[in-house]
């Protein structure tokens, strides 16, 4: 992948989708009076709506705004809506369409409330990769209109089946068979283009990208990781246990000077921010690999009065953003800014989350379902190590050269434990 070089202007850098639209207006009619009355992206799934399993993987990409696309008992929608937290940094709003106009008429809908890109998921259905990967994709095909997240299917029977050839999808058949196949996984990365062209009335899946494939506009990739479709009963039975379960994953914890960038000293400015070489690449690794990413970094600058908390948490959102327009992310961030010998009032003392002290690591276990048995730190001093051992979770000194290569035998590690 190409990666964030270093003394790279932030401001140049062309940024990842910001918008999520759900498709949520579909009927459940296999699903029969297990719906409860209820849109089947609202049904009970491990004790909560099926919908927010979606969401929480949303936010954890970095997407900042959710539309979801209603029309059928669009109400319930609403009420859940209405339910969210107000999160200034994570939108959800609503579009109902006025008649039952299928997917693709949704789409055409809602075209005038559409970015220029954005996500597209269906909401009864989680296939759990790394969403951004879709973004270089499509670098690596400009051309196309509509970026897939193909899965391979052992039995592909409920399932319209993608034709390809490398990362060119040619065509669609409406259903596979028994011995499975290369199927639609139900997260796209689209041009509102694509909104804006689709039909009045009709289905996005039958109409829109076989229509888009013929003319050589729709790119996409066999992805690896959970996948749950709840379209049918034995389907919703099993997620009740297989949602929640799916949540749980290890996680590589980063430092940041030393590791992600190079230690210049109390860095917190982007033009100070020069990247380690392979640091995007061992993030998006870690995010291909179904793990969580999380920066843990001591910032004593605070307390000592160089600078303010709020130039931790700026560059930290333009770190953020230019690694997701490189398909990586960082799914949470964690910084101390208190020192001993600190000057500032309310800066200067002893805190556990300052490494080796480990708080940050536990603080982000106790938010995030983290499997410490299954995690990792990356640093480049021997406290990084220390707070790693106080977590329970093992650990690499980088010494410098490529992260990514450094960081690459854990990841192997951790891949063949999973179980």
């Amino acid at each position: 992948m190409s990666a964030p070089t270093p003394h790279q202007d932030f401001s140049a850098v062309t940024p990842a989708p910001a918008q999520c639209v759900i498709l949520v207006g579909g009927l459940g009619t296999r699903l029969g009076d297990r719906l409860e009355g209820l849109p089947k992206p609202l049904v009970q799934v491990g004790g909560k709506p099926f919908l927010s399993y979606l969401l929480w993987h949303a936010r954890r990409h970095g997407f900042r705004r959710v539309l979801l696309l209603a029309g059928h008992r669009s109400e319930a929608i609403r009420q859940f809506v209405e339910s969210q937290p107000r999160d200034p940094d994570f939108q959800v709003e609503l579009a109902v369409e006025p008649a039952p106009l299928g997917t693709g008429g949704a789409l055409r809908f809602a075209a005038d409330r559409l970015d220029k890109r954005f996500l597209l998921l269906n909401g009864d259905s989680i296939f759990d990769f790394n969403w951004l990967d879709l973004v270089q994709i499509a670098a690596r095909n400009p051309e196309a209109q509509a970026i897939l997240a193909l899965r391979r299917q052992a039995a592909a029977s409920r399932f319209g089946v993608v034709e390809a050839r490398g990362e060119r999808v040619t065509g669609f058949r409406e259903r596979g068979d028994a011995s499975g196949g290369l199927i639609n996984g139900g997260v796209y990365l689209l041009n509102r283009a694509v909104a804006e062209n689709a039909p009045e009335r009709g289905s996005f899946e039958a109409d829109v990208l076989p229509a888009l494939a013929a003319q050589g506009l729709v790119a996409g990739r066999d992805q690896s990781g959970f996948f749950l479709d709840i379209g049918v009963p034995e389907a919703l039975d099993a997620a009740q246990t297989l949602a929640p379960a799916s949540l749980r994953r290890g996680a590589i914890f980063f430092d940041r000077d030393g590791v992600l960038n190079v230690d210049h000293g109390y860095v917190h400015r982007t033009e100070q921010f020069d990247w380690i070489p392979g640091a995007a690449a061992a993030i998006k690794a870690a995010n291909d690999q179904n793990l969580f990413a999380f920066l843990v970094t001591n910032q004593s600058g605070v307390a000592r009065g160089y600078y303010d908390e709020a130039a931790v948490e700026a560059l930290h959102g333009q770190v953020r953003e230019a690694l997701r327009a490189h398909g990586a992310h960082l799914d949470d961030i964690r910084y101390c800014p208190h020192h001993p010998d600190g000057s500032v009032a309310g800066y200067a003392k002893v805190c556990d989350w300052r490494k080796p002290g480990p708080g940050m690591l536990l603080d982000l276990a106790e938010h995030w379902p983290v499997d410490l048995a299954r995690s990792h730190m990356v640093g480049d001093n021997p406290s990084d190590l220390k707070a790693a051992a106080a977590a329970g979770v093992s650990a690499t000194l980088f010494e410098g050269g490529d992260l990514h290569a450094a960081l690459s035998p854990a990841l192997a590690r951790i891949a063949a434990n999973r179980g």
